[in-house]
């Protein structure tokens, strides 16, 4: 809900700029107040910031610009592929096995989350444009995703994360002057709001939590938490805004459990061999000071 307000309070691509750059910003200071080790070669910042560019200009840009015209339940459908992309790609990318569980877990999963989000007022209207802009964005977050696991080590997500907004800042501001010229918004209090909520919660707090998953964990087990979004959104709706929970929800949540009991399971023994990083770096493999 807050990306779609956003969406529709300001200029898209702006708006995620200005999101970047606070966030960015944010990393920057705390990596110098805890003196982190920066990487010291091109490589390693190069391979950073394509996490970055891919997983949050890409992924991010594409997605907020469709969701000018997308429903938020088929934002959130289509958001909800990226465990069924990842799994489908990762036994090569890197080497993951997809398992008999893991198929079924993401099939179940994934018709869990259609089953909530068409329960909460249907998919509305959506045009192919929008769709396939929104299904790029997945595909990008993928890719920032395969390129992240194939990094050996990082020595500190706090470097990741400050250097993932940076680049993509950096990308994204020429593109936001070219499609929407000069920054400007049209939102008072609920964007103000939403800006907030999406730099300290997803920006920051987010990011920090699915990197730290990444490293200890297979990416296509770690991405099926991805079915859970919408089931919460739900719950803190009821919850926080007396939304009405219909019957059907039940039967979806029930398949998003399952889903994950599955995935989980499907995932604990892996016959092949992991994928090979990048060549480590001191610089770049968590040295104490």
């Amino acid at each position: 809900m807050p990306s779609r307000i956003a969406a529709l309070d300001a200029p898209p691509l702006w708006f995620l700029v200005a999101r970047f750059v606070t966030a960015g910003l944010f990393f920057t200071v705390l990596a110098l107040a805890l003196r982190v080790p920066l990487p010291a070669t091109a490589r390693r910042w190069a391979a950073l910031a394509a996490v970055g560019i891919f997983g949050n200009a890409g992924y991010l840009g594409l997605s907020y610009v469709a969701l000018e015209h997308l429903s938020s339940a088929m934002g959130a459908i289509i958001a909800c592929t990226n465990p069924l992309m990842l799994a489908a790609v990762s036994p090569w990318l890197l080497r993951e096995r997809l398992t008999l569980d893991k198929s079924l877990g993401m099939i179940l999963g994934f018709g869990g989350v259609v089953i909530v989000m068409l329960s909460r007022g249907g998919g509305g209207s959506a045009r192919p444009r929008d769709v396939l802009l929104a299904l790029a964005g997945v595909a990008a977050f993928v890719v920032a995703t395969v390129i992240f696991k194939r990094i050996s080590e990082p020595e500190s997500l706090i470097v990741v994360s400050g250097a993932g907004f940076g680049s993509a800042a950096i990308v994204l501001a020429p593109l936001a002057f070219v499609f929407e010229g000069a920054p400007h918004a049209a939102g008072g209090e609920p964007l103000v709001a939403s800006f907030i909520y999406l730099v300290v919660f997803l920006s920051v707090g987010t990011t920090l939590l699915w990197y730290w998953l990444l490293a200890r964990g297979e990416a296509s087990r770690v991405s099926a938490y991805f079915f859970l979004a919408p089931a919460f959104g739900m719950l803190l709706g009821a919850l926080l805004l007396h939304e009405r929970i219909f019957p059907r929800d039940a039967l979806g949540i029930a398949c998003i459990v399952a889903g994950l009991v599955f995935v989980q399971r499907g995932s604990a023994v892996s016959a092949c061999p992991a994928a090979q990083p990048l060549p480590p770096s001191r610089d770049f493999m968590c040295p104490k000071p």
